[in-house]
Parts: C-alpha cells; structure tokens; sequence
C-alpha cells in the first residue's frame, strides 16, 4: 500500500488591529506570520513543532517562501490557515498555505522551504533520524 504523501492540519487567527493598514486591510507582510501561525499548530498538533525539533538538536530555518494575494482580510475577521506538509525524499519541510477568509474564500496562497541545521550550525544533508521516524509515525513512510 503506497504511503500518503501529504498532511494537514487547519488553525484558525483573529485579525488584530496592528495587522492592518490605514485603509483598514491586512497589510501583506503579515501573511509570512500566518503561514508560521499555520505551521506552528500543524507542528503541535502532529507532533514536530520546533521544540521537538529543538530537543532532537535541529532548527529548521526558511530557505525560501512565496506568497500570493487574492483578496484582502480586515480587522476583526478571524481568518482560517489550512497548513499542509508535503513529502520530499530530500532534508528539508516544505508547507503550502491556503488562507481562507469568515466566508471560506481563499485569500491567500503560499509556500515554504525550511532545512535541517544542527544546532552547531552545520546543514543536514540527510534526513534526520528523528525526522525520519515522526515521518514513519504519521505514514508517511512505510515501516
């Protein structure tokens, strides 16, 4: 049975009032927030959030990110960040975004790259042992 390449995991953020420009809307760098509000819930909620990685001797920097708007959000809206993992063979996390406003419209579509780098600064490449088993605990390799 092939392994399921993909996981997610749906939060949720209110709009807070310094979020937002003059004009009343989410001014677009907070949506690089939302994604890491987004991406620290899936990791809470299955079990890699950066203290696990943290006590495994690793931190997972961004090497890149991409960001694309749709429509704004305002101040008060409580938007919905579906954060999903998607599987790579390689050492690194990549997370794509959807994030939806009170009415389920997509606002906002991203992405991110994140390595594994001891925490003496050296870059990992291969895949962690830990990394490698918390893969295997949610299916996504094969015993």
């Amino acid at each position: 049975m092939p392994s399921k390449k993909e996981i997610s995991f749906t939060s949720e953020v209110r709009i807070r009032f310094a979020e937002v420009d003059p004009l009343g809307i989410v001014w677009h760098g907070n949506y690089i927030q939302y994604f890491e509000d987004g991406r620290e819930a899936f990791g809470r909620h299955h079990g890699i959030s950066y203290l696990d990685q943290k006590a495994n001797n690793f931190s997972t920097p961004i090497v890149e990110s991409h960001c694309e708007h749709k429509l704004p959000l305002t101040y008060g809206d409580v938007a919905t960040i579906k954060t999903t993992y998607v599987d790579s063979e390689a050492a690194k996390m990549v997370f794509k975004y959807e994030v939806m406003n009170p009415k389920g419209q997509v606002v906002c579509t991203g992405r991110t790259v994140q390595v594994f780098v001891e925490l003496q600064g050296e870059l990992s490449l291969t895949i962690p042992e830990f990394f490698r088993k918390w893969k295997q605990k949610v299916g996504l390799l094969n015993g």
